[in-house]
C-alpha cells in the first residue's frame, strides 16, 4: 500500500459521524478475502476491476453530458467536485440503498452505494494535474547535457531514442495492468501492490524496498543539488554542509502537504520553473564562457570539445547512459498516480504526452548545452554558467523547483514507508484518520534527515545519480514492466482450460494447480501470438537486468575511485564540490 487518497474536497463526507475506529472498519476496509475466506486470485482482482472500469466510464459520460458547456481547460486540469457531491447526495437519498442498523444505536452506518460514491470522490486527480506531476522530475533535464558528454552525440540520441521508446512500452504495459485489476474493492495503491496480485507477496516487498531506497536517495540528490547551487549564490563562503541543512529544513516543512491533488498544483508552478531555466540556461551558455572553476579540472585546459563518440572507458560511458534513464525514471510512481486519478483509463495522455515531452525538450536541451561547453559540462546544467548573475539567476529559480521535485519525492517515499511498515506492521492509524497527521508530519523529518545525511556522505551529484538510475529507477521503469506482463498474461491464458468463473467460490473453477504441466502449457502454448509476446518480455527482462547489474557496478567503482583520488568531495565538509579552483 503506496498512499492512501486525497481527503474528499467538497460534498458531504458520510465518514463525518463515524467513530475512529469505525471509520477503519467500515469505511477503509481493505478487503483482502474472498466471500469464501480465502485470499483473491487473480480472476478474482479482474472481476471487481471490470465492474470498477465500467462504472467509471458511465460516469465519464454523465460528467460529459453535464458539463458541456465547460472550458476544455477546466474539463482537462479540474475535475467536477459538484459530480462528487451529487453522487454522495444521491447514495444517501436512495431508499433501496439503506445498511442494517447497528447493534448498540440502531443508527445506519455506510451504505454500499455511498462508499462507492465517497471512494469515487477521494480519487481526485485528473490526467493533465498528472501530467504536470510526471514532468516535475527535476534531475532529468540538467543532466542530459552530461550524459552526452560522456558518451557523444551519436550514442547519446540512440539511447534517448530507444530508451523513450521502451520507456513508453513500460508505461502502457503498467497502465494495461492496472485497468485490469485495480477497483474499489481491491484498490491498487502503488507499484509493489500491482506486482503482488501478480506474483505474490515477495515481489510486493522487493518493490517496497527498491521504491524507498529510490526515493529516498532522490531527495539526497537534490538536496546535494540545491546544496550545490546555493554554495555558488555564497561565492562558496557558506559551508556547503549548512547549505544542504537549509534545503532540507526548507523540505521538511513543504514536504507537510500530504495529498497529491494539492501537489499537483504546486508540480504546475515547477514544471514552468524549469522550462524557465532551460532556456535561460541555453541563452547564458550560447553568450558565455564554461564555468571552469566548476570543472574536474578546476581550469581552462584549452577550447571546447565535442565528440560523435566519446572513446573512454565503457565505465564511465555507462553512468553517462544511466543519466538518460534518470530522465524516464518516472515509472515507478506511475501507480500512485493513477490511484489517485478520478478515471485512470485517461492515464495514458497523461503518460503519452509527458515521454513525448521528456523527449524532444530534454535531449534537446542536452545537445544545445552539450554543443557550446564540450568537456567543461556540469552536472547540473545549470551550475555550469561561468557568469555570477545569470548563474544566481538560473540557481534561484531551479533551487525552487527542486525544493518542489523532492517535496513530492519524499510525500510518496513517507507514505510507502508508513503504510508498509508502520501500518502493517505496528498498527499505526491509516492516514485517512485525523490523528495520523501527527505521525505523518513527524515521519516526514526523520526522512528529510535520513535523505541530508545520503546526499552529505556522498557529495558525488553524477555518480550517485547513475547509481541510483541503475539499482533502482531501471528495473521500475525497464526490468519490472515486461517481466510483470509476462506473469499476468501467463496466468490469464492458464485460465482457459479452466471452469465457469463463481465470484462466491472463486477457486473451484480451476481445473489444475502451476504443480501440474498441464497448467504451464496452456501459460506458454495456448495462443501463438501470446507466445511470442511472452518470449520477448523473457528476453527484454534479462537484458535489462543484465544491463542494470553492469550498470551498478560501474557507478559503484567510479565513487570508490573518485574518494581514493588527491581531491576526493569531502563527505559532510564545507568545500562545495563545485570550488575546483587551484589554491
Amino acid at each position: 500500500m503506496a498512499f492512501q487518497r486525497a481527503a474528499i474536497e467538497g460534498g458531504r463526507d458520510p465518514r463525518v459521524y463515524l467513530s475512529e475506529k469505525e471509520e477503519q472498519d467500515v469505511y477503509v476496509p481493505e478487503n483482502y478475502h474472498v466471500p469464501d475466506g480465502t485470499t483473491p486470485n487473480l480472476e478474482t482482482y479482474m472481476h471487481y476491476a471490470k465492474i470498477q472500469r465500467d462504472r467509471e466510464a458511465l460516469s465519464a459520460r454523465n460528467d460529459a453530458e453535464g458539463g458541456r458547456l465547460g472550458g476544455l481547460f477546466s474539463r482537462i486540469f479540474n475535475r467536477s467536485q459538484e459530480s462528487d457531491s451529487r453522487s454522495v447526495a444521491s447514495a444517501r437519498s436512495d431508499p433501496k440503498n439503506v445498511a442494517p442498523s447497528s447493534e448498540e444505536g440502531g443508527s445506519a452506518l455506510v451504505t454500499s452505494s455511498e462508499y462507492r460514491a465517497a471512494s469515487g470522490a477521494l480519487r481526485t486527480a485528473t490526467w493533465g494535474s498528472v501530467f504536470y506531476l510526471i514532468t516535475t522530475d527535476i534531475l532529468g533535464p540538467y543532466s542530459t547535457p552530461w550524459a552526452f558528454q560522456q558518451v557523444g552525440y551519436g550514442p547519446g540520441v540512440a539511447c534517448f531514442f530507444v530508451f523513450g521508446i521502451l520507456a513508453a512500452y513500460s508505461g502502457f504495459l503498467l497502465w494495461w495492468m492496472f485497468l485490469k485489476l485495480d477497483s474499489e474493492r481491491y484498490p491498487v495503491k502503488s507499484f509493489g501492490d500491482l506486482g503482488h496480485r501478480i506474483y505474490g507477496r515477495w515481489f510486493k516487498y522487493l518493490c517496497n524496498i527498491l521504491q524507498s531506497l529510490q526515493l529516498v536517495i532522490n531527495v539526497g540528490i537534490i538536496i546535494l543539488g540545491n546544496g550545490q547551487g546555493l554554495s555558488q549564490m555564497a561565492k562558496f563562503k557558506l559551508c556547503f554542509c549548512v547549505c544542504n541543512v537549509v534545503w532540507t529544513l526548507g523540505g521538511m516543512i513543504l514536504g507537510q502537504i500530504r495529498t497529491l491533488q494539492k501537489f499537483g498544483k504546486v508540480a504546475n508552478l515547477s514544471i514552468w520553473l524549469n522550462i524557465i531555466v532551460l532556456i535561460m540556461t541555453m541563452a547564458f551558455v550560447a553568450n558565455s564562457p564554461p564555468n571552469y572553476i566548476a570543472s574536474p579540472s578546476g581550469e581552462n585546459t584549452g577550447p571546447v570539445i565535442t565528440q560523435a563518440i566519446n572513446l573512454q572507458p565503457f565505465q564511465d560511458q555507462l553512468n553517462g547512459i544511466m543519466q538518460i534513464v534518470f530522465s524516464y525514471g518516472g515509472a515507478m510512481i506511475f501507480i500512485e498516480f493513477m490511484a489517485e486519478m478520478r478515471r485512470p483509463m485517461d492515464f495514458w495522455k497523461a503518460m503519452a504526452l509527458s515521454q513525448i515531452f521528456i523527449f524532444v525538450v530534454y535531449m534537446f536541451f542536452g545537445l544545445f548545452v552539450y554543443t557550446y561547453q564540450g568537456q567543461y559540462v556540469i552536472n547540473p546544467a545549470n551550475q555550469g554558467i561561468s557568469t555570477y548573475g545569470l548563474q544566481t539567476a538560473t540557481n534561484a529559480i531551479s533551487l525552487t523547483a527542486g525544493l518542489i521535485a523532492a517535496a513530492l519525492y519524499g510525500n510518496i517515499g513517507v507514505k510507502v514507508i508508513y503504510n508498509n511498515v508502520f501500518v502493517e506492521m505496528f498498527g499505526f492509524p491509516e492516514l485517512t484518520v485525523s490523528r495520523a497527521k501527527y505521525y505523518f508530519a513527524i515521519s516526514v523529518v526523520v526522512y528529510w534527515i535520513i535523505a541530508f545525511i545520503i546526499g552529505s556522505a556522498i557529495p558525488q551529484f553524477s555518480l550517485l545519480s547513475s547509481l541510483v538510475a541503475a539499482v533502482c529507477i531501471f528495473q521500475f521503469t525497464y526490468t519490472f514492466p515486461p517481466f510483470m506482463i509476462l506473469g499476468y498474461c501467463m496466468q490469464l491464458d492458464a485460465t482457459k482450460g479452466d471452469g465457469q468463473f463463481d465470484v462466491n467460490n472463486p477457486h473451484a473453477h480451476r481445473v489444475d494447480t502451476w504443480r501440474d504441466s498441464s497448467r504451464w502449457k496452456r501459460a506458454f502454448f495456448t495462443n501463438f501470438k501470446n507466445t511470442f509476446f511472452n518470449v520477448w518480455n523473457i528476453l527484454l527482462t534479462l537484458a535489462c537486468l543484465s544491463c542494470a547489474i553492469l550498470s551498478a557496478y560501474s557507478s559503484v567503482n567510479s565513487m570508490v575511485l573518485a574518494f581514493q583520488s588527491t581531491n576526493p568531495p569531502p563527505s559532510f565538509g564545507c568545500k562545495s564540490p563545485l570550488d575546483n579552483a587551484s589554491g
